[in-house]
Order: C-alpha cells, then structure tokens, then sequence
C-alpha cells in the first residue's frame, strides 16, 4: 500500500496573511510531500509496507526504525498541523465541552495560548507543540523532531504547533515569537481540538 499526502483542509492562501501561501507552498508541497516519498521509498518490499500510516508509526517505533519512524511520524504530525489551523477569516470561538476543560485545566482561554507559545519559545531546534488530553487533564508539552504523543497511549492529541524554521521562516525570518502570537491568536482550528476530544 502506497502511503498518500493528505490534501490540504484549505487553499494555500488561506491562512494569509499569517502564514502565506508561499510559505505553505513549500512547508505542504515539499517537505510535508518529501516525507510521504521518503517513508514509501523505506517501507517498499517490506512486510510492513502495507500498514496504516499509525500502525506504521507504532511499529517503526517499537522496533527501533528510527529513519522510517522520522519521516512517518512527520507525515501524520504535519496532517495534524494542517487541521490544527483554520481560515484566517473565519476565527472561532471554543466549543463549550472544550472550554470546560480549558478553564479548569489553565484557568483561561488566554493562558492556554500564552503556555503554547511558552513551549515553543523554549523548544531548542526544531519540533512540535501539542495540547493533549493526558489522564483526563489537559497539558501542552513539546515534542522534539519527529516525536508525537501518537506512540503514547495515554496522551490524545487535540491540537499541534509547527515549530520546524520551514513553518515560519519564509515569513517572519528568525521571529518564532511572531509567528507562534499569529497562530494562537488568529488560526487555531478550535473545533478540531474539540472533535479530537470527544472521539477519544
């Protein structure tokens, strides 16, 4: 089974003018597309090739493929990511079974974004910020490389920050600051997170 690239939720110039379509462009067309290539060029001939992409991951995982883990977990994380945002002028309110926990969980709306943009402030590198559902809590916590709370089975992704420079830099240089306030404040899909959470 041939692992495919996921279509975009969105056009390219969607979520402009935070992040432009040139920027989408290359992060969808190149390496979110160099990932899917590789990992069919690693799984062809294997007897895991014809795995789902997340039973793919578990098991690259779990038998130490780290080369076939990286660029498929980055398949399903950039996936994720994708989802993880929304039209830039079509903003959304929190769903209340979302924002139930968020108030309890972070006391606000508005801290749960400033811990976000914390975490990916004081990521080193690149990798991933997630909000997740952890032990009926939700968290946010950080990721290096290609690591997903996918492999884990007590954490359920809900939403996902890009924190790889190929996710920003094209627009803002070296300013992880700028682009991090642009996403929580402009482009957070909070409808997914809330999908995400009552599928668990």
């Amino acid at each position: 089974m041939t692992i495919q690239l996921p279509q975009l939720p969105y056009a390219e110039d969607a979520l402009a003018p935070y992040i432009s379509a040139e920027t989408v462009s290359f992060h969808y067309g190149k390496h979110h597309a160099g990932y899917v290539q590789k990992t069919n060029e690693l799984i062809e001939g294997q007897p895991y090739a014809d795995l789902p992409l997340e039973e793919l991951i578990q098991y690259a995982h779990d038998n130490n493929l780290g080369l076939l883990f990286d660029h498929a977990a980055q398949i399903w994380n950039h996936t994720f990511f994708w989802n993880s945002l929304t039209v830039a002028e079509q903003p959304q309110s929190v769903p209340d079974s979302l924002r139930q926990l968020v108030d309890r969980d972070f006391g606000s709306v508005e801290a749960l974004k400033a811990k976000l943009v914390r975490k990916g402030m004081t990521t080193f590198g690149s990798g991933w910020v997630w909000l997740i559902l952890e032990n009926n809590r939700l968290d946010v916590i950080k990721t290096q490389n290609a690591f997903t709370p996918l492999t884990n089975p007590n954490q359920t992704p809900l939403l996902c920050l890009d924190i790889w420079e190929h996710a920003y830099y094209l627009d803002v240089q070296n300013r992880r600051l700028e682009y991090l306030k642009n996403v929580t404040e402009h482009l957070l899909n909070w409808s997914f997170a809330a999908q995400n959470l009552e599928n668990r």
